[in-house]
Parts: structure tokens; sequence; C-alpha cells
């Protein structure tokens, strides 16, 4: 698999912050890169990735499926993530949720038509403190409201425009 020379050179990166002989802790990193460049984990991704981390593509595709983060269906260009975990859910989470369902007529890991936006509904976003919270790729949007998620879900639709 090739991958563009940005995305090569991070993969590359990944190297220096592993001690020698510990390839296989690069897998997730490695992973994460690889889909922010095609907006899915492949069979060809997977391989790669066992290739270089020294792992068979079995234990590569077990991480696939254990973290939520990595999809192998092909997410939109923003991943939109609405944290509905005990604390989000206190702060409005929960109305969030319902609210972006229905703006975007999408469910849980479904893609707009046009391919823009994908969303999920997440157990935990990790940013209980600034509930409730909305996620749009490594974007963290704490104490979200729903007219600040409409201006965000706004920003993001008219970008491409």
């Amino acid at each position: 698999m090739t991958f563009t020379p940005e995305t090569e050179q991070k993969l590359q990166a990944i190297w220096s912050r592993y001690p020698a002989g510990r390839k296989r802790s690069a897998v997730i990193p490695m992973l994460m890169y690889a889909q922010d460049e095609t907006g899915q984990v492949t069979q060809e991704m997977i391989a790669e990735v066992a290739k270089r981390c020294e792992v068979t593509p079995l234990q590569v595709e077990e991480v696939v499926g254990y973290y939520s983060m990595l999809n192998k269906q092909k997410m939109g260009k923003h991943h939109v993530q609405v944290c509905t975990n005990i604390a989000c859910l206190l702060m409005g989470g929960e109305e969030l949720w319902h609210h972006t369902t229905k703006r975007l007529g999408i469910g849980h890991k479904q893609v707009t038509a046009d391919g823009l936006i994908s969303l999920e509904e997440v157990e935990c976003a990790g940013a209980c403190s600034w509930a409730p919270c909305v996620v749009d790729g490594y974007e963290y949007h704490h104490h979200m409201t729903i007219e600040k998620l409409d201006q965000l879900l706004d920003s993001i639709e008219n970008k491409v425009q």
C-alpha cells in the first residue's frame, strides 16, 4: 500500500517514539494516520500495518475490532462524535445527539449523502469536566449547546462551498 508523502512521514516518525523490538506498539497510531488518509481501514491497510509492525494481519484485525475509533466502513471527511455518557448526558448530550441526527438526517456511524459528515454516538469522549462534548476529527468542542453545534455544522458545510 502506498501512502502520501505526508502520511508516510508521520508513519516513519512513529518509529522514533518506540524502543527497539517494540514495533507492534505502533499498530494503533499507524492505523489512525492511515485511516485519516483513506477514511477507513481497508484489508490492504491491515496487511501493510501488519508487515511494518511485524505482527500478523489477524493481530491487526483484533485491534481494529476492539477500538471504536477505527472504522472499516468509509467515514465522512468530518467525523462528528457526540458524547452521551453520564456527564454529557446530564448536561444535554442526548439532546445534542437527537438534534444532530435530525439536522443531518443520518444516525450512528452513517454518512451524509455527499460524504462530508459521518456521525457517531460515543460512550465517552474523555472530556467529562467540560460536558457536553462534541468531537470533529481530533478537535474537541466543550460545553456544547445546540446553538454552538449548529455553528460547528454550518462551518463544516460552508467549508466546501
